[in-house]
C-alpha cells in the first residue's frame, strides 16, 4: 500500500511532486488503480501525503549524511522501498541493508525480478521478525560494520508492533557506533491529532484490523523521547507531517493536505566521551 501511494503520487497528484519514486509503479500490482479511480478520497489522499512526506524527509536526510561520508544505511521494515535502486550518485558507495519480515522480503524480491529490476551493488537483505529475531545478528550476517556509524530509517511500521518489540529494536540501534542516526515514524494518541488525523484513523483502523494489521502502539513525543533515552538514543527533533517539507511543497492544487497523526522523530547515538 505504501508503494502504491508513492507511485500514485506521480500519476494522480499535481506538481510540485513531494517524492519522485519512479520505480514504485512496477511493484505493488493493481493497487494504484484505487488511487486513480478515487484519488480525492481522504484515506487515499492521506496515504499519498503520508508516504510522500516521510519518504521525502528520510531520503533528504540520507543524502545529506552520505555526502558527509556516512557509509551505511539500514532500512527497517523496508517493504517495497526502492531507494537503493534509484539512489543519488552521492550514495553509490553506501551499503544499504533492507530489513523486513522474511515473507515480506521474499515477496519484494520476487516483485523486483518480475519487473526486471536488478538487485544493485551495495544492497543486502536481512530477514527479521521484529517480534522475535535478533536485529544485530541479522545485520552482521548482511555485512553491517558495527564499528561505523549508520543511518537507520523506520517508517510505517511501529504502529503495528508491541511496545516490547519497539524497545528491543531501539536498544539494538542504541548500541550502534556513536554518530549513528535514527529517523522513526510513530503515531500519536487521539488527543494530539488534528481533525484530519482523527478522521483518517476512523476510516483506516477498521480496514487495517481486518487485514490483520491492527494498531498496537501509540506515543506522545515525550513518551517516545524517554523510551529512546532508555535505549541509548537521544531525540534531536520531533516533526509533524507539515514540518517534513518546505512550505512551498504544501501549497497545492490537488487533494494532498498535511495532517497530524503520524510524526517523525530524529534521534542520534551520542558520543560516549
Amino acid at each position: 500500500m505504501a508503494a502504491a501511494a508513492r507511485a500514485a503520487h506521480l500519476v494522480v497528484d499535481s506538481e510540485p511532486f513531494i517524492l519522485c519514486d519512479t520505480l514504485a509503479a512496477s511493484l505493488p500490482g493493481d493497487l494504484i488503480g484505487y488511487h486513480q479511480a478515487h484519488g480525492d478520497h481522504p484515506v487515499l489522499a492521506g496515504a499519498r501525503a503520508q508516504a510522500a512526506a516521510r519518504g521525502h524527509y528520510a531520503e533528504r536526510r540520507a543524502t545529506e549524511l552520505f555526502r558527509n561520508g556516512l557509509e551505511q544505511y539500514v532500512v527497517l521494515g523496508a517493504g517495497l522501498d526502492t531507494f537503493a535502486c534509484r539512489r543519488d550518485p552521492a550514495a553509490r558507495l553506501v551499503r544499504v541493508i533492507e530489513v523486513d519480515h522474511p515473507i515480506t522480503q521474499q515477496g519484494k524480491r520476487d516483485a523486483m525480478a518480475a519487473a526486471g529490476i536488478a538487485v544493485p551493488d551495495g544492497l543486502a537483505f536481512a530477514p527479521v521478525d521484529f517480534e522475535s529475531d535478533d536485529l544485530m545478528d541479522a545485520l552482521h550476517k548482511a555485512g553491517f560494520d558495527p564499528g561505523k556509524p549508520a543511518l537507520v530509517t523506520w517508517l510505517g511500521v511501529t504502529t503495528h508492533l508491541t511496545h516490547e518489540a519497539i524497545a528491543a529494536t531501539l536498544a539494538a540501534v542504541g548500541r550502534m557506533a556513536p554518530g549513528s542516526e535514527l529517523v522513526m515514524e510513530y503515531a500519536v494518541p487521539a488527543a494530539l491529532r488534528d481533525d484530519r488525523g482523527n478522521a483518517y484513523v476512523r476510516l483506516l483502523l477498521p480496514a487495517a484490523a481486518e487485514r490483520g494489521e491492527p494498531w498496537l502502539s501509540l506515543f506522545t513525543p515525550e513518551e517516545l523521547s524517554c523510551l529512546l533515552e532508555r535505549q541509548g538514543l537521544e531525540a534531536v527533533e520531533h516533526l509533524r507531517q507539515v514540518d517534513c517539507l518546505v512550505p512551498a511543497l504544501w501549497r497545492r492544487s490537488d487533494a494532498l493536505r498535511s495532517g497530524d497523526l503520524c510524526r517523525l522523530v530524529r534521534a542520534t547515538v551520542p558520543s560516549t566521551t
